[in-house]
């Protein structure tokens, strides 16, 4: 028994002795088990979650998105499932909506609300710049039609959070690969800034430079955001340092932005190489 169980289940077929049940397994919800020795994995509490379910209910969310293969989304996040029920257990959260045939999907022999769903429920029940971080995200693992997602706002008029998924939906880009570029690339837009692309890839003589995160092939401004891995790994150091003089002398400009600095200042630098480059504010 090394994955999670209904203990009743185990019990009556002989699989384990309540002795055992009760000395070597903790409950997670109600008659569900999982041995003393195991993590509580997200996708094993998917899998608790909607087995204390009866197998009745679908799972969405965060927990939907990962089970899609989406990044960033912590072992400790609530597990969501789309199912009648107003007394979930402790890290479950439950939720009365109306869910279509051609809405779920399986993973992992586990019911999951569709890529196109679970964009649906994050944009509508998450502020915009998180929504998005976690649709990019999303996008990324498991590329989605942005209309099917309308359509879904369509079939369910009525539904709490249209106006926040209208607004989020078209500053979705998978090309975001953490959710630190999405948080920079919304930083860009919102100041008006012309629109920069994702991932851009810096070719010299066929051979690939660099993939940038943000910016302008026509202004050849580029900004990046330097997560911890480029401080503490000297090797990412070293390429990056490398990469970077490479870039200088193709003529670029990149930008480099770090946690510590304001947004003000990040847009101040971003608009002054812009100008350097020929951009004029409209």
């Amino acid at each position: 028994m090394t994955d999670v169980f209904i203990g009743s289940d185990a019990v009556r077929h002989g699989r384990l002795s309540p002795y055992q049940l009760r000395t070597g397994y903790r409950a997670i919800h109600p008659n569900i088990y999982l041995p003393d020795w195991a993590a509580a994995s997200l996708r094993t509490r998917s899998e608790a979650a909607w087995l204390w379910s009866g197998g009745r209910g679908v799972l969405a969310g965060l927990a939907a998105a990962a089970l899609h293969g989406s990044n960033w989304i912590d072992d400790d996040e609530p597990i969501e499932l789309i199912w009648r029920n107003p007394h979930p257990p402790a890290g479950v959260v439950t939720r009365n909506q109306l869910l279509d045939g051609d809405e779920i999907t399986h993973v992992a022999r586990l019911p999951v609300t569709t890529p196109a769903r679970t964009a649906y429920d994050l944009a509508r029940q998450l502020p915009r710049g998180d929504a998005v971080a976690r649709l990019d995200a999303l996008m990324r693992a498991t590329p989605f039609s942005m209309e099917d997602v309308l359509l879904l706002a369509k079939r369910y008029p009525g539904a709490r959070g249209l106006r926040r998924l209208r607004t989020a939906l078209p500053l979705v880009d998978g090309g975001s690969a953490s959710p630190k570029e999405t948080w920079l690339r919304l930083l860009l837009i919102d100041a008006h800034l012309p629109l920069p692309s994702a991932q851009i890839p810096v070719h010299e003589n066929w051979r690939l430079v660099g993939v940038l995160d943000l910016g302008w092939e026509k202004y050849q401004v580029a900004v990046e955001y330097d997560g911890d891995h480029h401080r503490t790994d000297r090797r990412q150091y070293v390429r990056d340092q490398r990469r970077l003089r490479k870039l200088k002398a193709m003529g670029w400009i990149v930008i480099r932005v770090i946690a510590e600095d304001t947004p003000e200042d990040v847009i101040r630098r971003v608009r002054e190489a812009l100008a350097l480059r020929g951009y004029r504010d409209t």
